[in-house]
């Protein structure tokens, strides 16, 4: 998907100020809605790559202007509407309406705590036989979908090498949009840097990317 979220190669967004020490979450409501997107797999159809492509959706002014907890928030509101899990009357008062149906069975401590512990890796142990090998040149597609991809537009069309083959995963693309896992072998992929922004850059720089066989072609 192009959006304004999909910031890699792009001028004026400022300098990265890494902070020492960060802690988990700045401040407790963080935490909250940490948990409270974790409870939500309860009552709400989704996935990983659906959740990322609900947050891109987000207005471009309201994605550079929200926090990184803002747009979870955000996005977990618009999910539970959509999904009828709450009204926008019940949302605004932060409240159950008198009458209410609910939930059942009800999300335990427990239950809580499994959702919690519960890793869902993307890794898929099939034989998918790879469509390019180690050592391979490569270049990535040159395409724009309209739905989720892990593709950035700054290396579309641009040419690099395999040098590792992680094996096979789940494809965001179609799995974002429901449209099953599709797993395929993903590569890391090196790109000089003058390949991606032109001979004024270092030609000792090289960006690493990790892309899925539907992202690549031969030259």
């Amino acid at each position: 998907m192009n959006g304004v979220h999909d910031m890699g190669g792009m001028h004026g967004m400022g300098p990265i100020a890494p902070e020492a020490n960060e802690p988990v979450f700045h401040e407790p409501w963080e935490g909250r809605v940490f948990a409270m997107t974790i409870a939500a797999r309860t009552v709400s159809r989704g996935n990983l790559d659906h959740f990322r492509h609900q947050i891109e959706q987000l207005p471009p002014g309201d994605y550079l202007r929200l926090s990184y907890y803002e747009r979870w928030l955000m996005r977990l509101s618009n999910d539970l509407l959509t999904n009828g899990v709450v009204t926008h009357d019940e949302l605004q008062a932060g409240a159950a309406a008198p009458g209410a149906a609910k939930t059942t069975p009800v999300l335990t401590a427990q239950a809580a705590h499994t959702l919690g512990a519960g890793r869902r890796s993307a890794r898929r142990q099939i034989p998918v036989p790879p469509q390019f090998t180690v050592g391979q040149h490569v270049r990535a597609r040159n395409v724009h979908p309209v739905g989720h991809t892990r593709l950035p537009r700054y290396a579309r069309g641009k040419q690099g090498v395999v040098v590792r083959d992680h094996g096979v995963f789940v494809f965001p693309d179609t799995n974002a949009a429901f449209l099953g896992e599709q797993p395929q072998h993903v590569y890391s992929v090196r790109f000089a840097a003058r390949e991606l922004w032109g001979e004024s850059v270092s030609p000792r720089d090289a960006v690493y990317l990790d892309l899925w066989d539907d992202y690549l072609e031969r030259p």
